[in-house]
């Protein structure tokens, strides 16, 4: 009798440890076909931005990446026309969000962007900066010439949008070559206003979203627009993408009220369509 219960039970504990292997085998088969599947789905999209957009994407990116896990959103921000280079010269992206539609253009016209893939996302106003504590009378860009405005910052013309629409403006108002010897250069719209809010310019040149974004300057005032271009923020993506899909779907959210609402908030506004 003895014997017989004790066989039972050498039985009963081999098939328990049979069952158990096998409930680990088939848990770290899980573990690793999700872990499979995390790896194979996960997919990075690079967006070349405008530096003037910094803000407001990153606040869109924390919001898109709760709601689309198996996406990750790699900003390259910088001005637009350096941007442009770059995609030229065949830097990855899949999205390029320019600040000026001339560089959209040129790469739309090198058919480096999908045509059916591109619009018109937003639009900004140019406006002139000081340093928050400024005790400058500077209310025209007339006022810049004054003896008392030793450095005025302005985004490099050739690179940077904001930079491109001040010497339009200026050059209308036939300020511009009166004022290259006070001019400062910046490498994009953010270098403009840090300059400002240093104290290395006593004025500058930069985006209404930008102004917004620091306490350490405050709008002298805003440029008129009948002066320059009007400003628009084209969007597009590239055909080079490996991702098509995750960035059609992301270039879709771009435009959806929840995207256009944040944009807004940070200063930006929505042309009409």
């Amino acid at each position: 009798m003895r014997n017989k219960v004790k066989n039972s039970m050498v039985l009963l504990s081999f098939a328990l440890m049979i069952l158990f292997t096998a409930a680990c085998g088939n848990n770290a088969n899980n573990a690793n076909n999700a872990a499979a599947v995390d790896t194979k789905t996960k997919v990075d999209l690079t967006i070349s931005a405008a530096a003037s957009l910094t803000d407001a994407l990153t606040e869109i990116q924390k919001a898109y990446e709760e709601k689309n896990p198996e996406v990750k959103l790699q900003f390259n921000f910088g001005a637009s026309g350096a941007l442009q280079q770059q995609i030229e010269q065949g830097a990855p992206a899949d999205l390029f969000l320019s600040a000026a539609a001339k560089n959209l253009k040129a790469l739309v016209d090198k058919q480096l962007i999908e045509t059916d893939k591109q619009t018109n996302l937003l639009g900004n106003e140019l406006v002139v900066v000081v340093p928050a504590d400024s005790k400058l009378a500077v209310a025209s860009e007339a006022d810049l010439t004054k003896e008392d405005v030793k450095h005025v910052a302005v985004g490099i013309p050739e690179s940077v949008p904001a930079g491109n629409y001040a010497k339009e403006s200026l050059t209308n108002a036939k300020l511009w070559d009166s004022l290259q010897t006070k001019a400062v250069q910046a490498k994009d719209v953010r270098q403009v206003l840090q300059y400002v809010e240093t104290g290395n310019a006593d004025a500058g040149f930069v985006y209404k979203t930008d102004a917004l974004t620091s306490d350490k300057v405050k709008i002298a005032f805003t440029v008129d627009s009948a002066t320059y271009t009007p400003i628009t923020y084209p969007i597009g993506v590239v055909k080079a993408t490996k991702h098509s899909k995750e960035a059609e779907d992301f270039y879709s959210y771009l435009q959806s009220q929840e995207a256009l609402d944040v944009f807004v908030k940070y200063g930006f506004s929505v042309p009409a369509k």
